[in-house]
């Protein structure tokens, strides 16, 4: 009874985050398709096939890819793309399979999740705003307004964290999903036979006949898919049971309802094209459903920005990302986080993209790139997963990879052509956020090699000691090191400049793993050397937060006499100069980012009033 109930909770908390995106899919969806940027005609013929390729759509990306395939590659009970890279990547080492590609497929994948995490809140809320001027006109030029004042609003409260309005988020996406669905319904009473859509015959026959109009109509039809990678990405928070029960109990009948009203709605009356979502419900309940709207588009845009702060941290962890100021909004979750930086950088990328296009119809165009571009990437990686994880067969992995693989691309190509209209600013945003992550991984391992290129033997260093050592004064000294091996050259400095060392040197080196999480017990590992001198080797997933006062009280455990008090922090600060030259511009890019990287003070939470940093320059 217990488990039942637990999985009732966890049901309703995945209603609420897991499926705003794809839940609001339905206010521009049809719209898209029949006054998009590439429209076709409304006839009955053209409606029945509509929503049969959404209907089959959803059941085969949604429930059969992501739902039955995708979500059983959970890394440790992680999901999302950043977490399915690194389990390919993992099972890929064990087989002895090339790893680059994935590197790269996975990395842009991450950096197409933010160009979603853009466009997805203006497409959203502008959307649901958008409802008002049915009800009064005369509020059409303030549609913009209204809109930025809203996702001003969301931005804002994001460093208050999701659980204050965490519990919130269930009920109106239940109360959401229940409306949209009796709406459709009241409107497939009046057409019924609309539910004959439900063949895939008319998908396939309109496919086949009517090929250039089903290739512009896919570029519309997968905005009814948008949102199904969060499905996946939020298996940590959920786990894989309650986010199968919401969609096939509530969520995929919901939306099923409310597309085949709307397709009812658009075959009695083709005028109702200009919004069929806001024209389903009767006169008396608009101002309801616009309210009840603009919440749950809310709702979704939240869902999508925690998302990106999410990736944000994870590719911290895993090196593709300089430090950032995190905040844990949550002293219980450790997935619950709040980046100002990417926070408010959101806001004016997303606040451009609203004054720019104008309107809902607009930003269609733009929103498709981004989300069948992660699709593909998806099904590749899920490819390595099921040979080298799962050890399918060859005909098992090759045939269930080419399936996704024709609808993938067929839904990509479709968003290609809308390149010109918009799509190219996903594609931008991508590419950019690629660049930024490649760049830092590249020029840090760049940086790190040039500086172990010029490290002292750790092992000779401490014989030298041992035979003329400098002055020990009392307590313990912490140096941080990227790398294990060779003498950190905070420590040299030190030395140099006060010709002292503690009686306890303790080298700490930081290591992100591939696994989400690394259970305490197995987070530090030390090593003893003579003299004094001790290695600690710290273990975190990509989902842990770095604390190293808390791993040197672990540390305890295996030996180390670790007093706050006692103790003081030596912190290299490198100073990085690059060559002159427009051949140089990636370096230039990393020394920025290196320059405006967050302390790793603050990012590794040690107290400032124990920090010593000493500095050099360097050239890259």
């Amino acid at each position: 009874m217990e488990d039942k109930t637990s999985l009732k909770k966890l049901a309703l908390g995945a209603i609420g985050v897991v499926y705003g995106d794809i839940g609001t899919s339905p206010l521009y969806t049809m719209r898209e398709v029949f006054a998009g940027a590439n429209p076709i005609a409304i006839s009955v013929e053209n409606v029945f096939a509509i929503l049969s390729l959404i209907f089959w759509s959803l059941i085969l990306v949604v429930s059969v890819k992501y739902v039955a395939i995708v979500m059983r590659a959970d890394n440790n009970g992680a999901g999302g793309i950043i977490a399915l890279m690194a389990l390919a990547l993992r099972t890929a080492k064990k087989a002895s399979s090339g790893l680059n590609w994935m590197i790269v497929l996975g990395i842009f994948g991450a950096a197409l999740f933010f160009a979603d995490g853009v466009i997805t809140p203006a497409i959203s809320v502008l959307s649901a705003v958008e409802g008002i001027q049915l009800l009064a006109p005369a509020f059409k030029d303030h549609i913009l307004i209204i809109t930025l004042i809203v996702l001003f609003g969301l931005f804002w409260a994001q460093k208050r964290g999701t659980g204050a309005i965490g519990a919130f988020f269930g009920p109106v996406m239940c109360a959401w999903f229940v409306s949209i669905a009796i709406f459709g319904v009241l409107n497939i009473y009046n057409e019924p036979r609309v539910l004959m859509a439900l063949n895939p015959k008319y998908a396939i026959d309109f496919v086949i006949h009517h090929k250039e109009a089903a290739f512009f109509s896919l570029g519309g039809v997968v905005l009814a898919l948008t949102g199904a990678e969060a499905l996946y990405a939020d298996i940590g928070h959920f786990g894989r049971k309650p986010i199968e029960v919401a969609w096939f109990w509530l969520i995929f009948p919901s939306l099923t309802l409310n597309y085949f009203g709307q397709g009812a709605l658009l075959i009695h009356d083709a005028t109702s094209i200009r919004n069929p979502f806001y024209l389903l419900a009767p006169s008396w309940a608009l101002i309801p459903m616009i309210i009840l709207a603009t919440a749950a588009t809310i709702i979704a845009s939240q869902a999508v920005i925690s998302g990106s702060f999410s990736v944000a941290r994870q590719a911290m962890q895993l090196g593709y990302s300089p430090r950032m100021n995190t905040e844990f909004t949550s002293e219980h979750k450790i997935g619950q986080v709040y980046l100002p930086f990417i926070n408010w950088m959101l806001f004016i990328f997303i606040s451009l993209l609203v004054v720019s296009f104008k309107s809902s119809t607009n930003l269609g165009a733009a929103y498709g790139m981004a989300v069948t571009g992660t699709m593909v990437i998806t099904t590749i990686l899920t490819f390595s997963v099921a040979k080298n994880h799962w050890k399918w067969g060859w005909f098992a992995r090759v045939s269930m990879t080419a399936v996704f693989l024709v609808v993938d691309f067929s839904y990509f190509g479709a968003n290609a052509i809308k390149i010109e209209e918009g799509g190219w600013i996903p594609l931008l945003i991508g590419l950019s956020v690629y660049v930024l992550m490649i760049t830092w991984k590249q020029g840090s391992a760049r940086h790190l090699s040039r500086v172990a290129a010029d490290e002292m033997d750790l092992e000779e260093f401490i014989r030298r000691l041992e035979a003329k050592g400098p002055h020990r004064i009392e307590g313990m000294g912490v140096y941080l090191k990227a790398s294990p091996v060779g003498v950190p050259r905070a420590l040299l400095r030190n030395l140099y400049h006060y010709h002292a060392l503690h009686d306890a040197v303790v080298i700490v080196t930081v290591k992100a793993t591939d696994v989400p999480h690394i259970p305490e017990s197995e987070q530090v590992k030390v090593e003893h050397l003579n003299s004094g001198f001790h290695k600690i080797y710290v273990n975190y997933g990509f989902k842990d937060a770095p604390d190293i006062p808390h791993a040197l009280e672990l540390s305890k455990a295996q030996g180390i006499d670790y007093e706050p008090m006692r103790t003081t922090y030596f912190l290299g600060k490198d100073s990085l100069r690059t060559r002159r030259g427009l051949r140089s511009w990636r370096e230039k890019l990393f020394a920025w980012m290196f320059k405006n990287a967050w302390s790793a003070t603050d990012y590794f939470r040690i107290p400032p009033s124990r920090v010593i940093e000493l500095g050099s320059q360097r050239v890259l």
